[in-house]
């Protein structure tokens, strides 16, 4: 993961589901950071930051398919949401904020117009920087 922030916690809604949040360096900002002292940070209400699914799926490759989802989504540097069940039939689900939904739309969809191929090609490219 890197230099990525990584945070975990328990869905209210599925009783022992867990919400896995990555976030590219420098994008989560810790009280102890805030410019200007307490009470300084200016809170967005907007529905801009509400997470929209964009993938669920309860078949057999779900978890496969929701991870390679969510390497595309973070490998562009939108931040998304895998939620789970401790029940494997429940499925799984993966959110992006409301504001990412078209981008991160776009990106899959190129992902899987580019197929497999591409995906090899580019790890390969990954592993050996010119």
């Amino acid at each position: 993961m890197g230099s990525d922030m990584l945070c975990l916690r328990e869905s209210p809604s599925l009783a022992g589901s867990i919400h896995i949040l990555r976030y590219p360096e420098g994008m989560a900002q810790g009280p102890e950071e805030q410019e200007g002292g307490q009470g300084s940070a200016e809170v967005n209400l907007s529905h801009d930051l509400d997470m929209v699914s964009i993938f669920q799926s309860q078949t057999v490759d779900a978890e496969l398919d929701a991870d390679n989802i969510r390497g595309v989504l973070e490998s562009n540097g939108i931040a998304s949401v895998l939620e789970t069940s401790p029940v494997t039939s429940f499925g799984f689900e993966v959110f992006v904020a409301r504001a990412d939904v078209e981008r991160a739309q776009a990106v899959i969809a190129e992902a899987l117009e580019a197929g497999p191929e591409a995906a090899t090609e580019a790890e390969a490219e990954s592993e050996n920087p010119q």
